[in-house]
């Protein structure tokens, strides 16, 4: 059984997927607002068991093929994979990741500009004591 909620652009859905005899059976849920981790807990431990026993749904037959053991290492690969892909997160969140980014861009472009100008600067210091040094002074 597995749980995801996500952003469908009006509402928070959460969607419901169990699998049983070789079928898999979906639900589906709206939360309305973004819901906080105590709302989802309480919608596990007290509301899920009346939205799977309320349908009378009898599924769709899985497509997979037969199941072999998996390589732990390719498993392990897939774990990282999935823990690294981008969770469902609310469209402020995302503002305030693109500012971030755009004042970490900003500060390296500053950095970089101020080590060139430090750098031209030591340059024509040294190039004016060779032209002392060439004069004898």
């Amino acid at each position: 059984m597995t749980l995801t909620i996500y952003y469908d652009g009006q509402f928070w859905v959460g969607v419901i997927e169990i699998q049983e005899n070789g079928r898999l059976k979906a639900y589906r849920y709206v939360f309305g607002t973004e819901p906080s981790d105590t709302e989802v807990l309480e919608f596990v431990n007290y509301r899920l068991y009346a939205v799977i026993t309320k349908s009378t749904q009898l599924g769709i037959k899985e497509k997979r093929g037969v199941n072999k053991r998996i390589n732990p290492k390719r498993l392990q690969r897939q774990v990282a994979k999935e823990m690294k892909q981008k969770g469902i997160s609310t469209q402020a969140q995302e503002a305030i990741k693109e500012d971030i980014k755009r004042r970490k861009m900003e500060g390296k472009k500053l950095k970089k500009q101020r080590d060139n100008a430090f750098k031209q600067k030591q340059w024509e210091i040294k190039k004016q004591k060779a032209k002392k040094k060439h004069k004898g002074r």
